[in-house]
């Protein structure tokens, strides 16, 4: 497991990547930017850290099987490029640009990712799915909208964009109690 110091270096079966620095930590893991010396890529350490709110089994293997679902129902995530089972650790695409949450913080919004990800929700209802869809899980490349995580659960009306998602992706009562408790 992963604490707070950040590994010069992490192996994804045998291929050892120089970590760059923290992107984030989640419910079940941290991801770093990571570089082969050619590429850089997003490598998430699958953590066993408590959460409150959520129940894991297998969090590798739940990755693997979401981003399947995903890809299959036409979702735009970045490639998984290896899994490294005995170390539990995933390495992706990385999707190289502004969150959604950056964006909101900034004023930098746009009508287009709105329209992107409800385009999302159109593939993922009648799939039976729900993402996560909390703005920091969005990354925009090149005006092109990607959900980076791959987080995906049985659809439920209440964690759906349409009453969940949406309340952060503008500046709601919401979004600035969460940036004023996590600033």
């Amino acid at each position: 497991m992963i604490d707070t110091i950040m590994p010069d270096t992490l192996p994804v079966n045998g291929k050892e990547y120089k970590i760059i620095r923290l992107l984030g930590k989640g419910k079940g893991g941290y991801s770093y930017l990571a570089s082969d010396g050619e590429r850089q890529y997003v490598l998430k350490q699958i953590h066993h850290e408590p959460c409150s709110y959520y129940q894991f089994g297998n969090k590798l293997q739940a990755e693997i099987n979401d981003y399947d679902r995903l890809k299959k129902i036409g979702i735009r995530v970045p490639e998984m490029i290896d899994a490294d089972i005995e170390n539990e650790r995933i390495l992706k695409e990385y999707i190289d640009g502004s969150t959604i949450f950056e964006l909101v913080k900034s004023d930098c919004m746009k009508n287009e990712y709105m329209e992107q990800v409800k385009a999302m929700c159109m593939l993922l209802y009648p799939a039976n799915t729900n993402i996560d869809y909390f703005p920091t899980n969005f990354v925009v490349q090149n005006g092109l909208l990607y959900y980076i995580d791959f987080e995906c659960n049985d659809y439920m009306e209440e964690w759906d964009f349409e009453n969940w998602g949406i309340l952060y992706w503008s500046k709601t009562e919401e979004f600035l109690k969460y940036l004023a408790e996590h600033s």
